[in-house]
């Protein structure tokens, strides 16, 4: 949800390199962001009369059967922010506050099934959720949508990796809201580009904030920015996989991000 659709456009389109779909006044004017053609997000104008909808990236998880969802998820302490409802023949979705009072969505697909392209500039590559209590965030994800997590070995961090069901290759991690984090806890989610740095430097002249100067970790360099509504995300150029260390692009389903 953004406060000024034209302005977050422009913006994701010099930073990101997206194009964008209106779905159309039945839909509240809800734009796809499309990467060479393929959905990768979707933003929208706040509602009429609701100005203080918050503008972040939220993280949907996805679900088979959105009511089953609902019914797990507050049995298991989630406080609900949308029932689940019907997005015309797209999806059914919701919204809740996890136990921890971290919000988050479940995406129930019909037409729309998410986003149709990952690990590539321009599209999501991992999701992170920031959290008071990481036993807790492990507990509820794993009873409510059957993630499995690899405890890591993160110093000066209690860190998790997650695997969703059915897979075998982690998309995102859990970690422990640290000291001074004005944010809080949330879920944030992480771009890939071919270069962080220059991507940094499209976020300032597009209206952004990139506080922090990009950083090397194992996995490869990482800036965390904000976009023009104040929005938190980040920005990762990977690192090259050991199977071909001039393509940081190479396809390899055994590379792990963190």
């Amino acid at each position: 949800m953004v406060g000024d659709l034209e302005r977050s456009q422009n913006f994701y389109r010099s930073v990101l390199g997206w194009e964008f779909v209106d779905s159309g006044p039945d839909y509240g004017h809800y734009n796809f962001a499309m990467l060479n053609g393929r959905r990768v997000a979707g933003i929208s104008p706040p509602a009429p009369g609701d100005d203080e909808w918050p503008h972040v990236w939220t993280t949907y998880l996805a679900s088979d059967e959105i009511e089953a969802t609902a019914e797990k998820a507050e049995a298991a302490g989630a406080e609900a922010l949308m029932e689940p409802m019907a997005v015309g023949d797209l999806a059914r979705m919701g919204l809740w506050l996890d136990p921890t009072g971290v919000a988050f969505g479940a995406w129930d697909a019909r037409e729309h099934t998410g986003y149709e392209a990952h690990h590539e500039p321009g599209a999501v590559g991992w999701i992170d959720l920031t959290t008071p209590s990481l036993g807790i965030s492990k507990t509820f994800y794993a009873h409510v949508f059957g993630l499995t997590f690899d405890d890591m070995e993160t110093p000066g961090m209690d860190y998790a990796m997650f695997t969703p069901e059915g897979e075998d290759v982690p998309v995102g991690g859990m970690g422990v809201l640290q000291p001074g984090d004005e944010l809080g806890q949330r879920w944030c989610v992480t771009f890939e580009v071919d270069d962080v740095d220059a991507a940094c430097d499209r976020v300032r002249a597009a209206g952004g904030e990139a506080p922090s100067e990009p950083y090397e970790f194992e996995s490869g360099r990482i800036a965390t920015v904000r976009g023009p509504d104040g929005e938190e995300f980040t920005l990762l150029t990977p690192a090259p996989t050991p199977e071909d260390p001039e393509d940081p692009s190479a396809d390899d389903e055994n590379f792990r991000w963190l």
